[in-house]
């Protein structure tokens, strides 16, 4: 049991420090007894999508309020559209959950599994004209809705009898009309200031298979209608929200009270937005159907399937969701902040290996021919207890491209015609000619190397500027690397004006890198273990690894844009 759990068993009603507006409420609520000091929350996700790191915001707040509370959270898919809904979504969506790190224990629930007392409840409705059958088609119903200026108008069929009403709801259900033929609204007001109370649809005529309850129904409630009374039925206390359902309250609240049963709490907060980065699931589905990514898993997607391939950690998840807080009103949230906590918490758990991108090959001409020397190389300097791992050094090795420059200019303290430097764990080597093919490109470098130096400085005391990392030809593993970078060339993308989110996406979000060398180390390596390249940033082993050889994903790199913007910031 967590700390705050105890407390709030001895009696105590007070959030945790680290407070917010919603814990500011639960904590009202616990003191003027509404609930009964109960704290009882839900994550209800509609199975028709892959979640994303806004949904890990809404996990985090939900399944985390009923851990400090020490109450409890149920997980329920709000499962009213078998259009759109797949069983596929409803297990990605489980696993997502479970993988941040929390236990719906034994609630799992659906709303499926209440369409019977849904169906009893919109009966009552009728009967006490409440509710009624219209025969408007889709079009029509918007055009009587009205405007946010002007009020609506009432359905010729508002005033049907509710004998008559009763009947065509049973034939609805029964079968008897196609889709889009007739649906069942409630009886509100259509000159309300709220376009939510207009005569809200309650039921629409869907003559489609549902992934649970197969062809048992006909009709289904929509997703307003079955929200409320879903978490009635569950004994919800905080019904959290993202804000746009603010103005949907009062029809959360008008249907609870006009049924008559248990009322939870609705509450809004502000849904996440990042840079970069587009959080609308319509846009998301968009990107996976037009092929414009490799799928819902694909690393430069924000779900959170996209995430783990990656090789983001459910702690560097949480701990962001943490670093944001909950806002009452909508702001934009730095896509570096979220790297930055990715950053720091691989920092701390990814082993350091070394890994060459880009190989330029090197020559030691007066190392023995034959001869392997193992270095000691530290596995991870945070983490003492990870150790250390022996690396082979031999005569020929590689070393990145961008590590030596033929004709350097100021401040280019790297390998260079005539001077050296220190190969990580290893010695201090010197450039004494490169080799050239008949274009006059670079192939490889002829290089010296001072055995008296391994592992330390020169015995003379002279110095080098540049530490490079580098990998024994002889024995590196090649590697396919993917280098990933933001999705979208825009900051805020929604914002630029008469251009479609697609027209945004960054033509060089992914680049794929196919003749890298690795230190043998990694061999073996198991789909999504987290390394360091040293110098080069943090990569996950990809699920397309396999005989053919590691694929490795580029989770982040080692710059820290969010340092820089707090420093900018600052100023």
């Amino acid at each position: 049991m967590t700390p705050e759990a105890e407390r709030t068993e001895a009696g105590g009603t007070e959030a945790p420090a680290r407070t917010h507006f919603i814990r500011e409420i639960v904590d009202e609520h616990n003191r003027n007894g509404r609930f009964g000091q109960r704290v009882h929350t839900r994550f209800p996700p509609e199975p028709n999508g892959y979640l994303h790191i806004g949904h890990a915001k809404s996990i985090c707040l939900n399944f985390g309020l009923a851990q400090d509370y020490g109450g409890k959270c149920n997980l329920r898919f709000d499962d009213t559209n078998p259009i759109k809904e797949e069983v596929e979504y409803v297990n990605s969506i489980m696993e997502d959950v479970k993988w941040l790190g929390f236990d719906w224990e034994d609630r799992l629930f659906y709303a499926s599994d209440y369409f019977d007392q849904l169906y009893e409840w919109a009966v009552k409705l009728i009967k006490d004209g409440k509710a009624y059958v219209d025969d408007l088609t889709a079009e029509q119903i918007r055009e009587h809705r009205g405007t946010l200026t002007q009020p609506g108008k009432n359905s010729p069929f508002r005033n049907r009898s509710v004998e008559e009403n009763l009947d065509l709801f049973e034939r609805m259900k029964a079968g008897e009309f196609p889709d889009g033929s007739r649906v069942l609204r409630a009886k509100i007001d259509m000159a309300s200031p709220n376009l939510n109370l207009r005569d809200p649809v309650l039921y629409r005529i869907l003559h489609t298979e549902h992934h649970r309850t197969g062809d048992k129904w006909c009709i289904y409630p929509m997703y307003d209608y079955a929200h409320g009374q879903s978490d009635s039925i569950e004994g919800i206390t905080h019904s959290i929200c993202t804000l746009e359902f603010e103005d949907h309250r009062p029809l959360y609240d008008w249907f609870i009270q006009n049924i008559g049963i248990y009322a939870p709490q609705q509450i809004e907060f502000a849904r996440l937005n990042i840079t970069y980065t587009v959080l609308s699931k319509r846009k998301l589905i968009r990107l996976v159907k037009e092929n414009h990514v490799r799928g819902w898993d694909d690393p430069r997607m924000p779900t959170i399937s996209g995430m783990r391939r990656r090789g983001y950690t459910p702690e560097a998840l949480r701990d962001f969701c943490d670093t944001i807080g909950v806002a009452r009103n909508n702001n934009m949230v730095e896509i570096a902040l979220l790297e930055y906590c990715v950053r720091q918490d691989l920092n701390k758990r990814a082993a350091r290996v070394m890994g060459v991108l880009r190989p330029l090959k090197v020559v030691l001409t007066n190392y023995p021919e034959g001869q392997v020397d193992e270095l000691d190389a530290v596995n991870n300097p945070e983490d003492a207890a990870m150790g250390t791992r022996k690396v082979p050094f031999s005569k020929v090795l590689y070393i990145e491209q961008e590590d030596f420059m033929e004709n350097p200019p100021n401040k280019f303290y790297r390998l260079a015609p005539g001077r050296e430097v220190r190969l990580r764990y290893g010695y201090f080597i010197k450039c004494e000619s490169v080799v050239k093919d008949a274009d006059g490109n670079i192939t490889e470098l002829h290089c010296t190397y001072d055995p008296a130096t391994r592992g330390g400085d020169a015995p003379d005391g002279r110095k080098v500027k540049a530490t490079i990392h580098w990998v024994s030809a002889a024995h590196a593993i090649d590697a396919e690397v993917r280098l990933y970078n933001h999705l979208l060339t825009e900051a805020t993308p929604e914002d630029v004006e008469g251009k479609d989110f697609i027209d945004t996406i960054n033509p060089q979000s992914l680049e794929v890198l196919t003749h890298c060398k690795i230190e043998p180390s990694v061999v073996g390596a198991a789909p999504g273990t987290r390394y360091q390249f040293e110098r080069m940033g943090y990569f996950c082993v990809d699920p397309d690894s396999g005989a053919d050889g590691l694929v490795f994903n580029r989770t982040v790199t080692l710059k820290d844009e969010w340092a820089k913007l707090q420093k900018n910031e600052a100023r």
